[in-house]
């Protein structure tokens, strides 16, 4: 197993697996290459450049190393480096906004440089909803040290007091004199490079001008009319068209192979690389065909199927990697002893697809011994290592370019796409863009981890919990702990085997855990004739779930409701990376079918940066939410994925989406958390408590209606 920075959650399992290839055969001075102006940047150790084997960092930049590169020009315009990347979240707007704040100048003169492994500063990748808590901040302070040494050259250039000079709108203004200069005046012809101190502070939260505030995308024009060049866009001079060889079905491996009939195909090139086999031609439709003509024998090996799956999990417990330690509080024995009611359930996740908008895509180009890929990953940096791994280069011979990417959704990790495309690019000595067809994305691309999760609970008459026992199969250990306030407790992950290939999805396995910890809850507070908020309430002294609770269930009109016969409501919430979200859902059921009529969402995540963005998350969290819990879910049998295009597989489309409501609580009294993940892991229980309460059915597994029917699910 590859060695993996430790602060990476566990379930990332993409991260950990084995090169998928690997064939035979100093950062540059960033600094010389920018010219004049004023340079702001965070000096570290530069863990890149302590290089091991292969060209890999000995050690990955701490969070507080991250640097922040920031330069402002002559004529005024701030250029903003960092190594994370905009793949639909809006990140690059609210990064501009935190910029434009702390710099007072306006956002229209920002401009930011992102996922250039080239120009921008290390960056373990964009997942963990990191980057408003750590990149927003560290840019803040980029711009913070950039404004007050712009104040002390004003000081020496009006030979004024610091006290009398005002910062705003690009300017330094001296209101005695009537001058004012601008921050590129100020700078001239100089080229000036500057540490951020230790001391600097950023604006707090209550004196926003800019962040707080809702703002239009930045480019958002571009990606709405179809300027914006996705990679699969992309065109250079001479450049050729890819297609890799797949394999029938999981685990499979190559007997034997004839290329010859495609060979003969006129501008075709074929590459045979251990066992990578690939075709490059000058256009798609002709890859297409020569591909086809290659005549593979595979040796299949027994695979479990869909039905299977639950119990080959529990089965085969995992044969290397992490063990994970459970979590014990109090003597669970003794809870369930006092309990008057006991309960046990098992809760189930399927497989399900990431179906980004953008389909993995690269296009790769070698100049000597240099290679360039462009491509549309969340690691421009993983990647890059990846590739350097894979053609046994140093990391400093790799470039990776980023261009703003369609979707990933914590599926766009893995750099397989680059690594393709880049090896027939070097075997014809041109460029080649190597696009996955949507059948490819279903079937190759990694899944969001099936689970099985097992609850063993006690509660007295009063409504409280006395006992909580929780076993998470495969899916995961983020979110697993309880927020509630639980005497006794035992809870623990086991890692597991899994025969499809698995890894980072949205929220990771929040959404499992928050699902069966939540859809229990729920049935305990109905075992004790309870309500499902009061029951909440009376287990939780965590302030900040019970604010979001109770401002959704107050929006929502929870209090009001009246459930009957076909119509019902449930309530669900969570905490995951740092933030708070709570959901209230109403259903209908009629003649079996499941209607979702409106969802009431309160989320909090400490300072809120861009409203309008925030609600855009939120609202896109829930919708992708539907998918997974009603309907969406891999079906697969002898390492065969049977629903690999969207005609088979059911993603939600817009008679699916409810009435959505969303209350945002804005506390500017705490830092602000990431926002991309956490409103997900509540759909799925508020909207299974919901089904409870209009038909009286007991759903336990994602999806829950996957036939389209309670009657069939």
């Amino acid at each position: 197993m590859k060695e993996i920075d430790d602060r990476i959650e566990p379930e990332r399992y993409e991260l950990f697996a084995a090169p998928r290839y690997l064939f035979e055969m100093d950062r540059r001075d960033f600094f010389k290459s920018l010219g004049g102006g004023l340079i702001i940047a965070l000096i570290v150790k530069d863990a890149m450049a302590q290089e091991s084997g292969g060209g890999r960092p000995s050690r990955p930049p701490q969070p507080q190393d991250v640097s922040a590169w920031l330069r402002i020009a002559k004529d005024n315009t701030v250029t903003v480096y960092n190594g994370k990347v905009e793949f639909g979240q809006n990140i690059r707007t609210s990064l501009t906004q935190a910029v434009s704040d702390e710099l007072r100048t306006p956002m229209s003169n920002i401009k930011l440089v992102m996922g250039d492994t080239d120009l921008t500063p290390f960056d373990m990748g964009t997942f963990g909803s990191q980057t408003t808590p750590v990149m927003s901040a560290q840019l803040r302070k980029a711009a913070s040290a950039a404004r007050e040494f712009l104040i002390d050259l004003a000081v020496e250039t009006m030979k004024a007091d610091r006290a009398s000079l005002t910062v705003a709108d690009g300017k330094i203004m001296h209101a005695a004199t009537n001058r004012s200069e601008t921050f590129g005046q100020l700078i001239g012809d100089q080229k000036i490079t500057r540490a951020i101190a230790t001391s600097v502070s950023a604006t707090p939260a209550d004196r926003w001008t800019v962040a707080g505030r809702s703002a239009p995308k930045v480019a958002g024009r571009a990606f709405v009319t179809g300027k914006h060049l996705y990679t699969s866009d992309l065109k250079l001079e001479g450049m050729l068209y890819g297609k890799a060889l797949r394999s029938p079905a999981v685990g499979a491996t190559l007997a034997s192979c004839d290329v010859k009939e495609a060979q003969s195909v006129a501008g075709v090139m074929v590459v045979r690389d251990g066992d990578f086999i690939g075709v490059a031609a000058t256009a798609p439709h002709t890859a297409e065909r020569a591909l086809a003509l290659i005549r593979a024998e595979w040796k299949l090996t027994p695979q479990p199927s869909r039905k299977e799956i639950f119990d080959y999990l529990k089965k085969h417990p995992a044969r290397q990697g992490r063990r994970s330690e459970p979590f014990t509080k109090g003597n669970l024995e003794e809870g369930l002893a006092a309990a008057d009611k006991k309960l046990e359930a098992s809760y189930t996740v399927h497989y399900i697809a990431h179906v980004p908008l953008e389909p993995r895509a690269a296009v790769a180009e070698w100049s000597g011994d240099k290679l360039t890929v462009w491509t549309a990953t969340q690691r421009p940096f993983g990647v890059r290592s990846e590739l350097a791994q894979a053609f046994r280069i140093p990391d400093s011979q790799v470039r990776v370019i980023v261009p703003d990417t369609g979707s990933g959704y914590g599926g766009k990790h893995t750099g397989e796409t680059a690594i393709e495309a880049a090896r027939l690019a070097r075997a014809a000595a041109k460029p080649v863009k190597l696009v996955w067809t949507r059948e490819e994305e279903f079937t190759w691309a990694y899944f969001r981890p099936a689970g099985v999760i097992d609850i063993r609970s006690g509660v007295s008459r009063d409504g409280t919990i006395t006992a909580w026992e929780f076993h998470n199969y495969n899916s995961g250990g983020s979110a697993i702990r309880p927020l509630y306030d639980i005497a006794n407790q035992k809870i623990e992950f086991h890692a597991c085997d899994s025969p499809l290939r698995q890894g980072s999805y949205r929220a990771l396995a929040a959404t499992a855990n928050h699902f069966a910890r939540e859809m229990h809850i729920d049935e305990l507070s109905r075992a004790v004739g309870i309500d499902a908020l009061e029951f909440r309430f009376k287990n939780l002294k965590d302030e900040r779930l019970r604010a979001v609770l109770a401002a959704a269930a107050e929006a929502f009109g929870w209090a009001k409701r009246k459930s009957s016969q076909g119509r019902g409501f449930g309530i669900a919430g969570g905490m995951e990376k740092g933030s708070y979200i709570a959901m209230c859902a109403e259903v209908a059921v009629s003649n079996g079918k499941v209607k979702i009529v409106r969802v009431t969402a309160a989320f909090e995540c400490g300072a809120v940066v861009n409203p309008d963005g925030l609600r855009n998350q939120i609202e896109g969290s829930i919708v992708m939410g539907l998918g997974g819990a009603l309907f969406e879910a891999i079906d697969f049998e002898d390492g065969k994925i049977i629903n690999p295009r969207l005609s088979r597989y059911r993603v939600p489309r817009f008679s699916d989406t409810p009435v959505i409501e969303t209350v945002l609580v804005d506390r500017k009294d705490l830092p602000s958390s990431g926002a991309g993940e956490t409103p997900i892991v509540a759909l799925a229980p508020a909207v299974g408590s919901a089904i409870f309460d209009a038909t009286g059915i007991r759903f336990r597994s994602l999806p829950m209606i996957p036939n389209g029917s309670v009657s069939s699910a």
